[in-house]
């Protein structure tokens, strides 16, 4: 069921890890097609809208009339309030670079501006398309996402491991406590 081995590296201070840290790197491959869909969120390092959330978070993918991807994401805080955001994403290099996406929240009127849109490249994909992770090449965000809301311990342990070897710091992470098993 692994998708990833390898010897686990010794735990070293945030600073000490991101100096000898992998760059992010984006897989070398996307099926846009089955990338799409739900995803339920394992655990995430949030974007700003999203660090109320405490309990499920759940990401849909959907494909738009104009070549573009509708991104709907919802969770619940710790009060049990629904919170919900719409945004878009692209694949600016669909072919060259299939899994560097970029990811706006931003209204579509300012979308010709290069700093509205984020990046949201899939780092990590199971080949059957049951788990993914997301991420950005400065590290301030992640994602572990799962297409069910449960996720295999060791599995989890596995890819939180490869994030640290990324150079993440998972000290923020946000893992509601449904999730991993």
């Amino acid at each position: 069921m692994r998708e990833y081995s390898g010897r686990r590296s010794p735990q070293r201070p945030p600073q000490a890890a991101r100096l000898a840290a992998r760059s992010v790197e984006a897989v070398p491959w996307l099926d846009l097609e089955r990338f799409l869909g739900h995803w339920h969120g394992v655990a995430w390092l949030p974007l700003p809208a999203q660090r109320r959330c405490a309990g499920e978070l759940t990401l849909e993918y959907a494909p738009r009339d104009d070549g573009l991807i509708a991104v709907h994401s919802a969770c619940l805080d710790e009060e049990g309030h629904l919170g919900e955001s719409h945004g878009v994403l692209r694949q600016p290099e669909p072919l060259r670079e299939p899994a560097k996406l970029q990811l706006r929240f931003a209204p579509a009127w300012l979308d010709r501006l290069r700093f509205v849109w984020n990046e949201h490249w899939v780092i990590g994909l199971d080949r059957d398309y049951r788990w993914a992770m997301v991420g950005e090449p400065r590290r301030r965000y992640l994602w572990i996402l799962g297409r069910e809301a449960r996720m295999d311990y060791h599995l989890f342990e596995d890819l939180k491991a490869i994030a640290r070897r990324m150079g993440y710091d998972l000290a923020p992470l946000i893992v509601p406590r449904r999730h991993a098993d």
